[in-house]
């Protein structure tokens, strides 16, 4: 029986890694979240909120945990014998919870990654831990879809690559103008997925399901 052959993917150069110098610590992040809640006017020394600074702490930690790591190393293990399968592998309704950067407010709704593979794939499930892994920090919605799709060609290297995320903002449905209900969609197309027509109707088609499973 044929075995898979698993090889490690060639790294491409790497980014200089996140200066955490000056990284203020756990008890000087709890002292900002109760200034936010006396700001807000509330007695952060009452019992409902007392132990609130340092759980907030604990989960920013966890919602941000993006800047922990390189997404780009989770698609380093790939698969080079497929058969001769050329043809796209989309992976749908990829769960995403991330943070708008100018009001620090959930970013939630789902990508749908695909790409075309030259001679190796990767295991699915490496695939979301790259869009989970770009998620978790503070940015807007068009970087981290072109953020996940330029990693994908970078280590992958193959002939097309696309993404789509679909989400919805707080920072508009909670606040400002109130809109509940309303998703943005942004994609970010590389290759073939974007330059051959067939390819990329094939691909839009796939995925377009509104975000939703």
């Amino acid at each position: 029986m044929a075995t898979k052959k698993i090889i490690k993917a060639k790294k491409p150069a790497k980014a200089a890694a996140k200066s955490t110098e000056g990284k203020p610590s756990q008890a000087e992040a709890e002292a900002a979240v109760r200034t936010l809640i006396r700001w807000a006017g509330e007695n952060p020394d009452r019992e409902g909120l007392i132990d609130t600074p340092a759980r907030v702490a604990r989960s920013y930690s966890e919602l941000f945990s993006g800047y922990d790591t390189d997404p780009r190393e989770y698609l380093e293990r790939v698969f080079e014998e497929v058969g001769g399968y050329d043809e796209l592998i989309v992976l749908r309704n990829i769960r995403v919870v991330s943070f708008c950067e100018h009001h620090m407010l959930p970013v939630t709704g789902y990508a749908h990654v695909g790409y075309l593979p030259s001679k190796r794939v990767v295991g699915i499930s490496k695939l979301a831990r790259v869009v989970q892994g770009f998620a978790r920090r503070l940015q807007i919605q068009e970087k981290l879809t072109a953020d996940v799709a330029k990693a994908i060609a970078e280590v992958l290297k193959p002939r097309g690559v696309g993404v789509v995320i679909q989400a919805e903002h707080s920072c508009m449905t909670i606040r400002g103008v109130n809109n509940p209900g309303s998703v943005l969609s942004t994609s970010h197309l590389i290759g073939a997925v974007r330059n051959d027509p067939k390819t990329r109707e094939e691909f839009l088609r796939l995925t377009s399901n509104h975000g939703h499973p």
